[in-house]
C-alpha cells in the first residue's frame, strides 16, 4: 500500500543517499504531500480495481497476514534479517551505520584503522556518517583529521552527501571546517545542485560567492 494512504502527509527526513529504493519512495510521497489520507486512499482503492477487478489481491492479503514462522509466532521480515549483522562481522563501515562513536574512537586512537580508509565504492568514513545523518560523528571524524574533501568512485564529496540527504546542520558543519564547495563530481554536478533544499543551497552560495 503506498505510504501516503498508511502515514498520510510527508514528514520524514529523506533517505540515505545509499537507499535507492527509500529515496524513490520518499519523492513520490513528497509529490503527494498536500493530498489527504481520505483522497489517496480512494484513488488507491480506485487504481487497483482497474488492475484486479476480481479483487484477488484480497484473498491474498489474507493469507500473507496470517503467515506464521514455525515456531508459531509472526514471520520477520527476510530484509531485517539481511540487515541484521553478528558483531564478530562487522567492519568500521557497520559501526559508522550505527553511529557508534565509542567504538569508532577507540578504532581510531589505537591505530587499528585508517581514518581515511574507503569501501569498495571509495566512501570513506565521512561519507557515511554524512549520508546517515550523525552529527556528532561527522564532528569527531573532523577533529581527527578526516579528509574533508575526499571523493568517492563517483566523484562525490561528504558534502555532495549531505546535501543530497538534505542534513542542513551538516552542511554547515562541513563549510565551517573548510569543505570545498566548488568540487564538482564525475556527472559535473556541484553539491548544490544535488539538494532540493532551499536552506542548503542558500548556504552553499554564501560559500561560494565572491569575496568583497
Amino acid at each position: 500500500m503506498p505510504i501516503q494512504v498508511k502515514t498520510g502527509k510527508c514528514n520524514t527526513g529523506k533517505p540515505g543517499f545509499f537507499d535507492f529504493e527509500g529515496q524513490r519512495k520518499w519523492q513520490a510521497w513528497r509529490a503527494l504531500e498536500d493530498m489527504s489520507v481520505d483522497q489517496a486512499m480512494q484513488e488507491y482503492v480506485t487504481k487497483v480495481d482497474s488492475l484486479d477487478p476480481d479483487n484477488s489481491w484480497k484473498s491474498s492479503e489474507r493469507r500473507g497476514s496470517e503467515r506464521r514462522t514455525t515456531f508459531g509466532g509472526p514471520a520477520v521480515s527476510s530484509l531485517y534479517q539481511e540487515e541484521m549483522i553478528r558483531e564478530e562481522d562487522k567492519n568500521i563501515f557497520d559501526y559508522c551505520r550505527e553511529n557508534n562513536i565509542e567504538h569508532i574512537t577507540k578504532a581510531i586512537n589505537s591505530k587499528k584503522v585508517d581514518i581515511n580508509i574507503t569501501d569498495e565504492e571509495g566512501r570513506a568514513m565521512l561519507h557515511w556518517s554524512c549520508d546517515r545523518g550523525h552529527k556528532d560523528l561527522v564532528s569527531v571524524l573532523l577533529l581527527n583529521k578526516a579528509d574533508i574533501n575526499s571523493q568517492d568512485n563517483e566523484g562525490q564529496t561528504a558534502l555532495h552527501y549531505a546535501s543530497a540527504c538534505e542534513f542542513a546542520d551538516i552542511v554547515e558543519l562541513l563549510l565551517k571546517a573548510g569543505a570545498d564547495p566548488l568540487i564538482k563530481d564525475l556527472e559535473g554536478s556541484l553539491p548544490e545542485e544535488v539538494t532540493e533544499s532551499s536552506t542548503i543551497s542558500s548556504l552553499l552560495r554564501q560559500y561560494t560567492a565572491p569575496k568583497g
